[in-house]
């Protein structure tokens, strides 16, 4: 059997397929984050409140959060390629529609199924890769994956300032379509078919497993750290923002867009994180990364001079960049035989936190206490590595020799 496995992956271009499925979640996720840095914007144009305004924002990372936990289950039976291109398609028409809405609550509704339609591709494209990568080469694809989906978080936000200054804020979501007009296409016909065998099993059934993942305790402390990666990583940026425009820096729209940029230096070791772990061993990068990145946010609160603020914003991407491909592979691990809907409601979790993140943010915001605001976010990832002693983890991280023992990353 692994000898046939091995005929059929012969020809296949690894390195294509990987640099394939980074670009499309970088494209995909930016969706996301456009908006963070258009708050007064939108405030402006629809003559509502900043707190309103960040709902266009949280619509679109609820709906994603939602849409993970539907895609995993129908994936496992009707394949995961035809999936893929389907929701580029569908979010190639709904992003274009996007800049035609005259309304805000028609924005929000159109975010929404823009970001219930873009959820396809996080849980799937992992387990893509489990399935259709050599034990060897998989953390490599799921390092680079998460990369595109962390540094979406940036390029998003660099993207829709620069776009906005020069042609407004529809032409953002008029570019994007293009874009992934353009994206369903190289998907169409460079990335392979996943010709699987795959049990017609009740799709209910797989939903049904999800609900068994809440019952186990490792598993439950893992997606509670997961729950504040992109909820600190969206907060900050929020936050961040305003403080650089605060009459302490007196920052200009452009400025604040080229120190959000310098977040991409931190982004660059998310690729390396498997290969880290291979060394240190998966304990040691997780409880690491929670550090410096609580290390990083934390001293943005007492950052007084700007240079130590760029800094100190790196430091903690970096942190975030180097968790997460680690606690992708710890879900997968702890999931056992249900990794498919582990890693599927490990996609809810980590998008339910980026809904929560602005919301958390301009709460913080009206305190008018930007130290404040860090120290309570830095808090929370102090939390999270509390929770990440509780964890049972091997010293090393597993190698998996036989191509059928998962689905997902675990070495």
């Amino acid at each position: 059997m692994n000898q046939t496995i091995d005929v059929q992956n012969y020809n296949k271009n690894y390195s294509l397929m990987t640099i394939i499925l980074f670009w499309c979640g970088l494209v995909i996720l930016t969706s996301m984050y456009i908006t963070i840095p258009l708050s007064e914007v939108f405030s402006h144009a629809f003559q509502i409140s900043s707190s309103e305004a960040a709902w266009i924002g949280s619509s679109f990372s609820l709906c994603y959060a939602l849409g993970c936990l539907l895609y995993g289950p129908f994936s496992d039976r009707y394949g995961r390629k035809v999936f893929l291109v389907a929701s580029i398609i569908g979010l190639t028409v709904v992003t274009l529609a996007l800049g035609f809405v005259d309304s805000f609550y028609g924005l929000i509704m159109l975010r929404g199924v823009q970001g219930l339609v873009a959820a396809a591709f996080a849980p799937i494209a992992l387990v893509y890769a489990g399935e259709m990568f050599p034990p060897h080469k998989r953390l490599t694809a799921v390092g680079f994956i998460s990369s595109g989906l962390l540094m979406a978080g940036i390029v998003g936000q660099v993207f829709s300032g620069i776009v906005n200054e020069a042609l407004g804020w529809r032409a953002i979501f008029f570019i994007l379509g293009i874009v992934y007009g353009i994206t369903s296409v190289i998907v169409m016909r460079f990335l392979p078919k996943d010709e699987m065998l795959r049990p017609k099993e009740n799709v209910l059934r797989k939903f049904k497993q999800m609900t068994i993942l809440l019952k186990q305790s490792q598993l439950l402390l893992a997606f509670a750290i997961t729950f504040m990666l992109l909820l600190t990583l969206v907060g900050m940026y929020t936050v961040l923002g305003s403080y650089l425009s605060s009459a302490k820096f007196g920052l200009s729209s452009q400025d604040i867009l080229y120190i959000r940029a310098f977040g991409i230096a931190g982004m660059l070791l998310s690729p390396f994180s498997g290969r880290i772990a291979q060394k240190l061993g998966m304990a040691a990068v997780l409880r690491g990364g929670l550090a410096l990145a609580a290390i990083g946010l934390l001293a943005l609160g007492f950052s007084t001079n700007l240079p130590l603020l760029v800094l100190m914003s790196v430091v903690f991407v970096a942190g975030i960049a180097l968790v997460t491909p680690v606690i992708i592979s710890i879900v997968s691990q702890l999931g056992g035989n249900a990794r498919g809907s582990a890693i599927s409601f490990n996609a809810f979790i980590l998008f339910l936190g980026a809904s929560t993140g602005p919301i958390l943010a301009l709460k913080l915001l009206k305190t008018e206490n930007y130290s404040l605001s860090f120290t309570i976010l830095g808090s929370i990832l102090l939390l999270g590595f509390l929770i990440s002693l509780f964890l049972r983890l091997s010293a090393r991280v597993p190698v998996v020799k036989n191509e059928r023992a998962a689905t997902l990353p675990t070495e």
